[in-house]
């Protein structure tokens, strides 16, 4: 037996030390998730749920779910040593898994399939959903075509602004595009706008949620969708490199790439995690979008989680130069580990992170996603802190044509150059 294969072997029988099976019956991770909903939506949760189970049982739903990830949205991405940026930057190797080479240039298509395919299953004909960056907006209009959907996409209007690139996309494939005027123009407004669309038209639609986010069973559906990310990672990481990585980074808006990376290592004791926020401006009200530093438990959209609120619980706005990380709430399984001591959360500023999108740029030739350059930036941070012999792997979650243009805009306001 090869030593790759002996590792692999190895990690799959040792037995893993780790919580029990989450959420719970009513949708909770500990004190976190719940269905905080109005009577309308409830059936629709539990019609959803009853749904999903049903089909995640199925072989043939799974079948067709892995077939069509492979076949149409490219998986498995490549686990990719960044030698150049690590000889840069100095100690320990950083590796990137390289969602951004997905169809549609992210991990978003990974949900947005398998929830497309249960909304065919439940009968559904209409889609809808929720976009910040554009990247989970695109991935929906994506699928909707592809499987015959009907498409509307809701869209913070300041995010339509500076995502005009995806607008477009999404126009292209078939998508109507509704801009959001109300609160701070983003996707926290996006959402609720979806939600109020929902529940005026259950019947013929299915929610297309994009993140790890809202009332129970999206939390865990996208999570069982997504850990498609991490199931890869693990295989392709004790194949090359004989054992598994010290670290785990990658950025959280929501929490759906991070989910989907850090579940399938969550009872791996010896392997660190990492979620980053969007530090913004500064971690004042306002200036940024890190619940954990700026946040308290509350309830948004559906569910119990960290969220950023004033004291009299009024939702705070918020601002991160990425626009799928600038999000009041989190996802509660990540609250829950967070709580738990398994995972860490820092957060990364604005500057930082258009530094980290310069770098990977410069030394890779790999333009990321302004929310991957978050996670990127952080592990720049933490390799300078490990051996050299040590390994960190960071989820690249998208590709960053999209951010281009708004980084031109930015930097030129600056008055920095290229």
């Amino acid at each position: 037996m090869s030593r790759e294969s002996a590792a692999v072997e190895k990690h799959r029988e040792a037995p893993r030390k780790g919580s029990p099976s989450l959420p719970d019956y009513r949708g909770y991770f500990g004190e976190f998730g719940g269905r905080f909903v109005s009577e309308t939506l409830m059936p629709a949760l539990l019609e959803l749920e009853e749904a999903f189970r049903s089909a995640w049982r199925d072989s043939s739903f799974r079948k067709e779910f892995y077939g069509m990830l492979a076949e149409y949205s490219g998986r498995p991405t490549p686990l990719y040593l960044a030698e150049s940026l690590s000889r840069e930057m100095g100690g320990a190797r950083i590796w990137l898994k390289r969602e951004d080479l997905n169809h549609t240039g992210a991990h978003k298509i990974t949900n947005a399939v398998g929830q497309a395919l249960l909304a065919r299953r439940m009968g559904k004909s209409r889609l809808i959903a929720e976009t910040g960056a554009g990247q989970h907006g695109v991935a929906t209009a994506t699928v909707a075509a592809k499987l015959g959907f009907s498409c509307q996409i809701y869209m913070g209007s300041e995010d339509v602004r500076r995502q005009a690139l995806n607008v477009f996309r999404m126009k292209l494939l078939g998508a109507t595009v509704s801009p959001v005027d109300l609160g701070g123009r983003t996707l926290k407004d996006a959402i609720s706008e979806a939600l109020r669309d929902w529940s005026r038209t259950v019947g013929e639609t299915h929610y297309l949620l994009g993140t790890a986010f809202g009332p129970h069973p999206f939390p865990l559906m996208v999570r069982t969708f997504q850990s498609v990310i991490g199931q890869e990672a693990r295989r392709q990481f004790l194949r090359r490199v004989g054992a598994l990585p010290e670290a785990l980074v990658a950025c959280v808006g929501g929490g759906s790439n991070a989910i989907g990376l850090f579940h399938p290592f969550v009872k791996d004791a010896g392997v660190r995690m990492y979620g980053v926020e969007a530090g913004g401006i500064s971690i004042s009200p306002g200036l940024h979008a890190a619940r954990f530093a700026g946040g308290s438990v509350g309830v948004l959209q559906g569910t119990r989680t960290y969220v950023l609120q004033n004291p009299d619980g009024q939702i705070e706005n918020t601002h991160s130069v990425s626009a799928g990380l600038d999000y009041s709430a989190v996802g509660p399984e990540l609250a829950y580990y967070r709580n738990a001591g398994r995972i860490v959360f820092d957060s990364v500023g604005d500057d930082e992170a258009l530094e980290a999108f310069r770098t990977l740029s410069r030394t890779e030739g790999i333009i990321p996603a302004l929310e991957s350059s978050h996670a990127v930036a952080y592990a720049l941070r933490l390799a300078r802190t490990l051996p050299r012999e040590s390994n960190i792997l960071v989820n690249l979650s998208g590709r960053g044509d999209k951010d281009v243009m708004e980084v031109s805009r930015i930097l030129e306001g600056k008055g920095e150059r290229l």
